[in-house]
């Protein structure tokens, strides 16, 4: 009986998914597991070549998806600062961008976003440079998507869409994950209608109405339920938010919540403050789970600094409900750090993005410290924005911290004081009193009376002002 070698060859791949596909040819042995036949002699290679076994391992290429954008300028915003945006927004995604234009229009057109001819220009772009995909500046109606994919035949997304696939990519906790997963749930229910074949419609209204009518509906319930069960464990991780957020209260846990655009190094400020370890990129939305670090300031004060989600401009407002228990540790917070990058030509409008959406989440009385970062290259490039009351400080070379801390201090809730007292042994109520209600550093009791170190508040200080130990 011949035996039979098998042999694996792999191939290199590129991409983020891979599988293997197994295909077995006929190839000669090269000797080392040929059979001598009865004559004594190794049996042709040919004929080997028709019974030996071979194995090969291929693997998928992924290549990155060569992307072309698409705006309206209507006037209702800065297209062009949006275009940026969403060239970076792109990058982000790991697209390999090959152009876009801009079309001036007092409106989108309702059928097909762009004019007739602009289309066309596009339609021509996608076959001569093998565009993979279409990425719109807004949030398409479905009908815009679909007749922009049958013209151009090529698949079309926007804006919404480019963000909800981003925050997908960089979710990483149950909460995120979650957060993440209905966003794209509700916002993919409208879009379900007209997919044609994809569907098996048959078509809309009376007397079209068939097996394909029945899918759409039966895919739509599914997608309900499956929001439905995402919102109770959501609303279960709330539920527990909200407890961990009266415990704090309860515990007169002070907190400070960084808030801001994205990109404008809020994980650099907390990794410098904290050591947290957070990841630090240059790149739209590299972080997306909240962090909290305990945060010890020069007068003795231990407060919780937290990082929350980054902004952008015209965030979906899919986004922003789902998210918005994450975003309501910033409405929680007792001090929030308004962090911009002000080496941002758009430095004064991403702290304008910011504000209105603390305002939306009702943190109208909440003191907010405007801290403008990367001021190191704000220098360099010749300008550096200006606004009352703001720090400036670079969280990667460490500058301006100093004055970040003592700006969080003058904003506390309650003004504190770090004191050394001697208390004499009849007034060993006031030292409970300082143990229960403020921080106790060290307390000793001597000769004289009770030696204490503690931080205490301002009610406290009236009381054993008296009893100040000067060394």
């Amino acid at each position: 009986m011949q035996k039979t070698a098998v042999r694996c060859k792999k191939i290199l791949c590129y991409g983020f998914t891979t599988f293997f596909l197994y295909r077995l040819v006929n190839i000669p042995d090269n000797g080392y597991n040929n059979t001598i036949d009865n004559t004594g002699e190794t049996p042709d290679t040919s004929t080997q070549l028709c019974e030996g076994n071979f194995m090969e391992y291929y693997e998928n290429e992924q290549k990155a998806q060569r992307a072309f954008l698409i705006s309206v300028d209507d006037g209702t915003f800065d297209a062009e600062s949006s275009m940026n945006e969403l060239y970076a927004l792109a990058e982000s995604a790991g697209a390999e961008l090959a152009g876009s234009f801009i079309q001036k229009l007092e409106k989108p057109v309702s059928a097909t976003y762009i004019g007739s001819g602009r289309l066309e220009e596009l339609c021509e772009i996608c076959s001569a440079q093998e565009i993979d995909l279409i990425i719109a500046d807004c949030e398409l109606t479905p009908n815009q998507l679909r007749n922009i994919e049958d013209a151009a035949d090529v698949r079309v997304i926007d804006r919404t869409m480019l963000i909800l696939d981003i925050f997908a990519l960089r979710a990483n906790s149950k909460e995120g994950k979650l957060q993440v997963e209905i966003a794209q749930l509700r916002y993919m229910l409208p879009r379900l209608t007209g997919k044609g074949v994809q569907m098996s419609r048959l078509g809309g209204g009376i007397g079209t109405r068939g097996p394909g009518e029945t899918k759409l509906e039966t895919d739509k319930r599914h997608i309900r339920r499956k929001i439905d069960a995402i919102a109770e464990q959501l609303s279960e991780i709330e539920r527990h938010r909200e407890q961990l957020r009266k415990r704090r209260r309860k515990d007169g846990v002070i907190t400070v919540a960084i808030v801001g655009y994205t990109n404008a190094g809020k994980s650099t400020l907390m990794n410098y403050l904290t050591d947290a370890g957070v990841l630090e990129k240059d790149q739209l939305f590299a972080t997306l789970d909240p962090t909290s670090r305990a945060l010890k300031l020069p007068n003795g004060v231990t407060v919780m600094l937290i990082d929350t989600v980054g902004l952008v401009r015209r965030l979906p407002h899919h986004l922003v409900k789902a998210f918005r228990s994450t975003l309501e540790e910033a409405a929680e917070a007792d001090i929030i750090l308004n962090v911009c990058d002000a080496s941002s030509d758009e430095a004064l409008l991403h702290l304008d993005v910011t504000k209105d959406l603390l305002l939306s989440l009702g943190c109208a009385d909440t003191p907010i410290v405007t801290v403008f970062n990367k001021c190191d290259l704000a220098v360099q490039s010749g300008f550096v924005p200006e606004v009352s009351n703001a720090v400036h400080i670079s969280a990667k070379k460490g500058t301006g911290i100093d004055k970040l801390l003592s700006a969080i201090e003058d904003n506390l809730p309650v003004r504190v004081k770090r004191v050394n007292l001697l208390l004499p042994f009849d007034k060993a109520g006031i030292a409970a009193q300082i143990r229960q209600n403020a921080t106790l550093i060290s307390e000793e009791y001597t000769a004289d009376g009770i030696m204490i170190e503690a931080i205490i508040d301002e009610v406290l200080f009236a009381k054993v002002k008296d009893y100040l130990v000067v060394f």
